[in-house]
């Protein structure tokens, strides 16, 4: 009699999975506001907007991205449970520069051999990235994939959805040369520029660092370093959108400074930084030294310190530094703008 086999004999394991979500949902159920409508294990998410009636036009405003590389740090070290706000605080940044408030997200994580304990505490970071920003986790999908990854890895990605009143987008429009850029302090390198980082200091041969080593420079160890979480500017910015004229904003991830400011310059506008006001963290001179990395290609692909800019009147820049300031964030004062053609100089 031939041998049966089963989905488990060909790498996936149903239960392992039902395990999870049983496990996952008291995490999940932690973030519902009173807009969500159905509960864990919905074929689709449900969101309400009748409650937000305080909005004369609302727009839904859409954001999807990943982790990228620094998943291989966490893999490495085997530390997951902040994984997942690295996530959702990258997405709720992408769309807070349009002046949007995060109403619901999505995750899907997607692995060779499914580990409970793993996908738990990539949801427990999910969960309490959502609950800091007042977003619901509405919904998400497990996927396991035998021979598209190997046993150990995985890869994570979000989509956010949040809402912002047609008349208070903002654009970066009206942004015009004499105004000022507000940079808010990262925590790190976020989300952007591990592959960089991971080949300098861990793939450079005898030369290497270990994750587990302490770096004087650092005041930590390298996974430390490395894992600290990319920050989320929305609860700082957010209630401060209707009391100053921000004309623009900026998050700062692959691309760095040349490539995200630009993005919302009008067509006769470019941007001076100053590179010295505001303290660079030793983690990117670390990189910089250790691979001998060009400074242009340093901000380039890394935020440099710097993970959000605001562009606002010249007269309003000083006020509002020391309101973001007053809230917790780091603000410096490191820029204006001039009359160009939409490029970036860093002097």
């Amino acid at each position: 009699m031939p041998v049966q086999t089963t989905y488990r004999d060909a790498g996936v394991d149903i239960d392992a999975a039902n395990e999870a979500v049983l496990r996952m949902r008291e995490h999940i159920r932690s973030t519902f506001t009173p807009g969500v409508l159905n509960d864990v294990g919905s074929f689709g998410g449900m969101f309400a907007l009748a409650g937000l009636s305080e909005l004369r036009n609302p727009v839904l405003v859409s954001s999807i991205d990943g982790v990228g590389t620094k998943l291989k740090i966490a893999i490495a070290i085997g530390k997951h449970d902040t994984i997942g706000r690295d996530l959702v605080n990258h997405c709720i940044n992408d769309i807070l520069v349009q002046g949007a408030r995060p109403l619901f997200f999505l995750d899907y994580f997607a692995t060779g051999k499914l580990s409970p304990n793993v996908v738990v505490d990539v949801v427990k970071g999910l969960a309490e990235g959502c609950r800091e920003a007042g977003c619901a986790l509405i919904g998400g999908e497990t996927a396991e994939m035998p021979g598209l990854y190997s046993e150990s890895d995985y890869d994570l990605a979000g989509c956010v959805v949040g809402i912002v009143d047609r008349d208070r987008i903002v654009t970066g429009g009206q942004i015009e040369p004499g105004d000022t850029i507000i940079g808010l302090a990262s925590s790190g390198l976020h989300t952007n520029g591990y592959s960089l980082a991971r080949r300098v200091l861990l793939d450079a041969g005898e030369s290497s660092l270990s994750l587990y080593e302490h770096v004087p420079a650092l005041g930590r160890t390298l996974s430390e370093e490395l894992l600290m979480t990319h920050r989320c500017y929305a609860p700082a910015v957010l209630p401060l959108l209707n009391e100053f004229d921000i004309k623009g904003m900026a998050h700062l991830t692959g691309g760095g400074f040349y490539d995200n400011i630009p993005r919302i310059l009008p067509a006769i506008c470019s941007a001076t930084i100053e590179r010295r006001t505001w303290p660079i963290p030793p983690i990117f001179s670390l990189i910089q030294e250790r691979g001998n990395v060009p400074e242009p290609e340093m901000f380039r692909t890394f935020n440099m310190g710097i993970g959000f800019i605001l562009v606002v009147p010249a007269d309003q820049a000083p006020l509002l530094a020391h309101r973001l300031n007053a809230s917790g964030e780091s603000a410096y004062i490191i820029g204006n703008i001039h009359r160009g053609v939409r490029e970036v100089d860093i002097v």
